[in-house]
């Protein structure tokens, strides 16, 4: 009798852990069929990663449109780039869950409570402070901005470890954009600017800037550039997840994301 109940137990669980996974698969099934398609933003003066077309205005172009492009291939699955404005209206899009995607962003613990991080990390980039060539000033180390004021663009990030000292120790004005932030420079209004250096020289070229202003180096910070999701979003999803993952890893192994990054390079200079 005890053999028997043993054994009567054992296949009940037994339906019981079948049925329970069956469920979960639908349910992951039904999750995954609510994601019909992806939209995505970024941060729009961010060249030659990203930036806002000329010609159609609410796109964005750049590097990580032609990543974002191949992912929408690799996992087939339609995905839009759209210019949201300010960088901190696009990061308020994506906390929000009106946008999906926040292609580009450093790593912070704010923002991780509002998005999912993808690895791999898509690139580096160095972050570095600029100088008004007629007010130059000796910089080593983060220490000697003490005392200075500085301008950056509008909830910019150059990772934890320096914002939480900048919070702490230094005079930094936000803006809404890089070419604000330049002109306050050059005006001699501010001490230097926080930004990070490929799309600063950007500016700087195409503002005709580079003989007033100068990156001094060395760097305040390097940090990886991630694909994030928002958490309110519909297309997060185990399975989703996992899709843009793995098409991420391919990416990368493949070379794909290197030969993206001199693609956007030679469209921004064909611009």
């Amino acid at each position: 009798m005890g053999l028997r109940k043993s054994s009567f137990l054992s296949f009940v669980l037994g339906v019981l852990f079948v049925n329970f996974a069956f469920a979960e698969q639908n349910l992951d099934s039904s999750l995954e069929s609510n994601c019909t398609s992806i939209s995505a933003t970024g941060n729009s003066e961010y060249p030659p990663f990203i930036w806002q077309s000329h010609t159609e205005p609410s796109q964005l172009i750049g590097a990580i449109r032609h990543i974002m492009d191949e992912l929408s291939k690799r996992i087939d699955i339609p995905l839009s780039m759209t210019h949201s404005g300010l960088w901190s209206q696009a990061q308020s899009d994506v906390r929000n869950g009106e946008k999906d995607l926040l292609a580009g962003a450093f790593y912070t613990n704010e923002r991780a409570n509002y998005m999912e991080y993808f690895m791999p990390i898509i690139f580096h980039t160095r972050s570095v402070v600029w100088q008004n060539k007629q007010h130059l000033f000796t910089f080593n180390t983060k220490e000697d901005l003490e005392g200075k004021w500085g301008v950056t663009v509008i909830n910019n990030s150059f990772g934890e470890e320096f914002d939480s000292y900048a919070r702490r120790r230094l005079n930094i004005l936000t803006v809404s954009s890089v070419q604000k932030a330049l002109e306050l420079l050059v005006n001699s209004k501010v001490d230097y600017f926080l930004y990070e250096k490929n799309p600063a020289t950007a500016y700087v070229d195409l503002l005709n800037l580079s003989g007033q202003v100068i990156p001094a180096e060395p760097h305040i910070s390097s940090e990886g550039i991630y694909l994030t999701l928002s958490k309110k979003s519909p297309c997060n999803t185990p399975l989703i997840k996992q899709k843009i993952e793995m098409a991420l890893v391919d990416m990368k192994r493949e070379g794909f994301i290197n030969e993206a990054i001199l693609k956007g390079s030679e469209d921004w200079h064909l611009q």
